[in-house]
């Protein structure tokens, strides 16, 4: 269990403050010359510092978080404390409770996601190794694969038929999620090494576990691993993810006739139309008005539209302009004693304490997870793009070229200022209408 004083210690970060972002997130020497330029950079008096971060507490550890979103919208947050200003921003811990609240909590989750890698272990003993799996395991009925190539499969595969549904229809997806943590941020030195992707495909493969509902769906991996990278405890790691996919797991429900994002690509459809009705209709025209096209952006949240660290500073920007404290609540185990002092903010104070995007919704009841900020930052792309794609996109195909364009071209300050001018624009018009 980490004590206030270490508590204390942890938030004032790795360091002070003037590093380069590449001692935070090194890339390969051979990946390094064919990198997109990074252009978040920490700036003095706009972005979040370790020393900011640590004056916002209170003796016991409440903390202001009201002037911390001010801070985080202005300039981001530095790397050495970027991880720990997640777990607030993403919900895992009350700004009104106490260091030694947290602690608590902290702790109970530790040994919550013990006991959840512990069942996994024991049907599949690769987890928890330092190692993990790329290929097959079991059969679709149950039966177990043994690799010729591994030694040692009767020590990391599953030994024994499988005949629980739950838990052959998990094994089944082991195998993607290995694969797919190999393509992960490959460029970074971080994952040079088998530890830290197994650590990451360890996570995954707890989570499908746990909500085996959704299970694993390909994109996942890319919002997991900066939670990885962030937080060095591996539970830790765990519940943030955890906490961002609340947010996020719709995004990844697909079924046969639909797909999870389908209706905040249906919602993006209806403010194009609206802030912009001849883009819409040159659109539909080109059979493009499902939107499909924008997909990738919203399921993976910009990943491969920015660099690592930009994508990181857009991730931020939005979560502070999408903060409510009463969501917090939501995110919760109301039952656990621990969590006492979870409270439902007064609307008053509840207007002071949203961000900026939150705070147009909750003044006009629009919150749903369909009109997230997300859409709107979509639609602000489409509109930096609009006079192209007016003018040379002639099918489909045209529009997902002049959009993959913008790989490595984006300002993500600019691009949330934009979202925020056309949720503003969006809401005045549909009240009108």
């Amino acid at each position: 269990m980490v004590g206030c004083e270490g508590f204390r210690a942890m938030l004032l970060g790795k360091s002070g403050g003037g590093e380069e972002l590449g001692a935070f997130y090194p890339i390969r020497p051979e990946c390094q010359e064919d990198a997109p330029r990074t252009r978040f950079k920490p700036r003095a008096g706009k972005t979040l510092s370790p020393r900011r971060w640590h004056a916002a507490f209170s003796e016991d550890g409440h903390l202001d978080f009201a002037k911390v979103l001010r801070r985080i919208q202005r300039g981001g947050i530095h790397p050495a404390i970027k991880g720990l200003v997640w777990e607030f921003l993403l919900g895992c811990y009350d700004p009104n409770s106490t260091f030694e609240d947290r602690n608590q909590i902290r702790q109970r989750r530790r040994d919550q996601y013990t006991i959840w890698k512990a069942e996994c272990t024991n049907l599949v003993p690769v987890i928890g190794s330092g190692k993990f799996v790329t290929t097959s395991i079991i059969t679709e009925d149950g039966q177990p694969i043994i690799d010729p190539s591994t030694s040692n499969a009767q020590e990391w595969h599953v030994n024994n038929a499988v005949s629980d549904k739950k838990a052959i229809q998990w094994m089944l997806v082991l195998h993607q999620i290995g694969l797919d943590v190999v393509r992960t941020d490959r460029t970074l030195v971080f994952y040079e090494s088998e530890t830290n992707q197994a650590k990451l495909w360890d996570i995954l493969a707890v989570y499908a576990w746990v909500d085996n509902d959704i299970g694993y769906v390909q994109g996942m991996n890319d919002i997991c691993s900066p939670m990885v990278i962030l937080l060095e405890n591996e539970a830790d790691a765990f519940w943030c993810f955890d906490r961002a996919m609340q947010r996020l797991r719709e995004n990844f429900r697909c079924s046969a006739t639909s797909i999870g994002v389908q209706a905040q690509l249906s919602t993006l459809s209806q403010v194009i139309k609206t802030v912009d009705p001849k883009l819409h209709q040159h659109l539909e025209e080109l059979d493009g008005g499902e939107y499909l096209f924008a997909f990738r952006m919203l399921m993976v949240l910009f990943r491969r539209e920015f660099t690592f660290v930009d994508a990181l500073y857009l991730w931020e920007l939005m979560w502070a302009m999408e903060y409510n404290p009463n969501a917090f609540s939501l995110y919760e185990e109301s039952s656990a004693a621990t969590e006492k002092g979870v409270l439902t903010v007064s609307s008053d104070e509840l207007l002071k304490q949203c961000g900026k995007f939150e705070k147009k919704n909750v003044k006009t009841g629009s919150s749903t997870q369909q009109s997230a900020l997300a859409v709107f930052l979509v639609a602000s792309v489409l509109e930096t793009k609009n006079k192209r794609i007016l003018k040379e996109a002639k099918g489909l195909d045209d529009v997902v070229q002049i959009l993959a364009e913008i790989t490595g071209d984006l300002d993500a300050r600019k691009v949330c200022n934009e979202a925020l001018k056309i949720h503003s624009k969006y809401l005045s018009k549909a009240k009108t209408q």
